[in-house]
This record gives C-alpha cells, structure tokens and sequence, in this order.
C-alpha cells in the first residue's frame, strides 16, 4: 500500500504544472505533385472525324452490245490507262465497217463521173451547145456526189468507233476490282452493262466535316485578337489518325472548305489530298484528321487530370510558395496531343497541383514537389505544346 501510493506520487510530481496534458502538434501538409507553369507558342489543332475517298473512280462499262468474249486483267491488280480489260464480240462490228467503206467507195466513184459532167458542161454552156439547165444540172449531181462521199466518211468513221468499243480499255490508271460480268454474257444492250471499276489510290482524298458553330467560336477569337492564324509552310497540312489511335505517316494538305453549312447536321465539309504511294490506305477507311488552324502565343498545356471540371466551368488548384492553396478558374481550348490547353487563368511561375489532388483542398496546405509522370522523368514546367 505505502509503495503504490509512492508510486503515484512519483508520477504526479512528473506531471505539468497544474496536472494539464502537453497539446498534440498539427499534422504537416499533405505532399502533392506540381507543376510550373511556363507558357509558350502553340498551334491549336482540332480533331474531326473523316473519311476515305479515292483520288479518282471510273466504272468500266460496255459501249458496244454483244456477247462478252473474254476477260483481260487479274481482278484487284494495277491497270494502266488505255490497257485493254475485255473483249467483246466485234465480228458484227467489222461487217458494219466493210460496208460502209463499200458505200463510201461507190460514192467516190460517183463523184468522179459526176463532177467530170460538170466540168465538160460548163464550157459548153457559155457557147449555148448545152442548155443552160443540163449544165445546172450536172452541177448539182457533182455536189450531191460530193455530200454522198461526206455521208459515207462519217459512216465508215462511225462504224471505226463502234469497232473500237468492242475493246474494252481502262480510262484511268489505278486498282482494278472484280468483274461484274463473266465470259458469254450479253452487255450493252440497250444500257451500257457495268464491267467494272477502276480507283486511283495512289493519293487519296479524305472528307471530313467540323462544326459550324465552332468555326464561328474560331473565327470570332481571331478577329479578337485571342488567336492568331497559322501560317507557315505547315498550316495547310493535315494529320491522320487511323482506327488505332496511329497517326499516318504522311501529312495531308488542306483542298478546300465548302461555302454552305449542312442544314441537317449544321456542319462545314472540308476535304484534303492524302498521298498513298505504298497503297496502305484503302477508300471508305474511317479515321480522324488533325487540323491546325489557328495558334496562341501564351499557351500553357497540362495534364488532364490537373483540370477540375464542375457545374461553374474549369479550374485547377494553385500552390503559393507559403504552401496556400487556392482554386483558380481557367479557360480552356481544344486539347492538344492529350493534355488540357489553358488560354487563360494562369501565369508563368504558378505551381498547378497535377497529382493529390484528393489530399488538399482550396484554403488549405500543401508542401509541392515537382510531378513526373508514371515510368518518365521528372516534369519540365508545364508549356505550349511542339507544332
């Protein structure tokens, strides 16, 4: 009994004056990655959805009736123009064409009689041995023999081009499909029977459409002053991006963009040339084009997920050097490459919270450290995105 109550009067005189606990230190400030806003050039780029279309299109089709004799060409093969695809019966062809050369001699025989008349009659006109109306006479057969010999070259030229239709050649170079006829079909009658299609896809065109409100928010923030256009060799061109998220190694330039807007859909069509030597795209490939059409000078870029979207619009967290947070609103652009594009709302040397943002709070602390992204190096400060 005596050695408890010692006991506790041991551990009474340790005790603070007045017998009150010491109070518990505050918790530091959660650690949450940044990054230092640097802002820079960047061109602003839209991605719009597209589509393929070859260069040129040609259907193949029979301008000559008759049975289909042969068939000339690999179906999916490269044909040239001019090269010969399919063979019609052209015997028909050849007996027109012997007959008409046969007229057109007959006429050419009667010519030369004729104007000869002519020629003896005229003479004898002047000295009254003839009547002046057997002279007018054969001056008029000489000139229907004449128009006779016309009509009969126009036939035999006729009867030449029908011959020539019974071959049937390409009238463009590119990839030819499959046939739509096979040997001993009848073709041309009274229609001109499809054969075939030939596309050019050496160079393509991809067709693409973008909002007509958005090229109004566009041009209304270069006429402001915000944007400026892009110029440059490269503000023409076009990136395509395939189904797979790759982009195509070949940039495109920027044809042209249609006066009207679509009144159903409300969007602008626009349609740029696509080189495709190598034949790796194929017409009616759906992708999507990356179009630079505008560009700022001020431009920061940051990761996504340091941007906060709410009921009131976009913002981000800011670290003082005190370790303050606060919330700051931003005004975006179209994303580029990814990452958010601010145009306004932050100024060069701000610490933007990119990672923890679910540690801190706005009005609290923080202690930053720069952010990496996962498996890379530790961040730059946060600038304009490269052309």
């Amino acid at each position: 009994m005596c050695l408890m109550a010692g006991l506790g009067a041991g551990l009474q005189g340790c005790s603070p004056a007045g017998g009150q606990a010491a109070p518990a230190s505050a918790p530091p400030a959660p650690e949450v990655g940044v990054v230092t806003v640097a802002p820079g050039h960047a061109d602003l780029a839209t991605e719009l959805p597209g589509r393929l279309e070859a260069f040129r299109v040609a259907q193949v089709r029979a301008r000559a009736a008759g049975i289909l004799q042969k068939r000339l060409f690999t179906e999916g093969s490269d044909v040239k123009a001019g090269q010969a695809l399919f063979e019609i019966d052209a015997a028909p062809y050849r007996a027109t064409l012997a007959s008409a050369q046969a007229t057109l001699a007959r006429a050419e025989a009667n010519l030369v009689q004729a104007q000869a008349l002519a020629d003896r009659y005229a003479p004898l006109a002047k000295t009254q041995a003839v009547s002046q109306q057997e002279a007018l006479n054969a001056q008029a057969a000489a000139l229907q023999a004449r128009a006779d010999v016309a009509a009969g070259k126009a036939a035999v030229q006729t009867a030449q081009i029908n011959l020539g239709y019974a071959a049937v050649t390409s009238p463009i170079a590119g990839r030819i499909g499959r046939a739509l006829v096979t040997e001993g079909a009848l073709v041309g009658q009274g229609e001109a029977t499809p054969l075939a299609v030939v596309q050019q896809v050496d160079k393509l065109y991809v067709n693409f459409t973008q909002s007509a409100a958005e090229v109004m928010r566009l041009r209304q923030a270069l006429a402001d002053g915000r944007l400026q256009r892009a110029s440059g060799k490269e503000a023409a061109q076009v990136q395509v991006l395939l189904e797979d998220g790759s982009v195509y190694a070949e940039p495109g330039k920027l044809l042209f963009s249609d006066l009207s807007v679509d009144t159903t859909t409300g969007q602008i069509t626009l349609r740029a040339e696509l080189p495709n030597a190598k034949g790796q795209l194929l017409p009616g490939l759906y992708v999507r084009v990356r179009l630079t059409q505008a560009a700022v000078d001020a431009a920061i870029t940051l990761p996504q997920q340091a941007v906060t979207r709410g009921a009131t619009g976009e913002s981000v967290l800011v670290v003082a050097e005190d370790g303050s947070v606060t919330a700051r609103p931003v005004k975006l652009g179209p994303s580029q490459g990814g990452r958010a594009l601010v145009l306004d709302g932050l100024k060069a040397g701000e610490k933007v919270v990119v990672d923890g943002l679910q540690r801190v709070k706005a009005g609290g602390k923080a202690r930053a450290v720069p952010w990496a992204a996962p498996g890379s190096a530790p961040a730059a400060p946060a600038s304009a995105a490269s052309r």
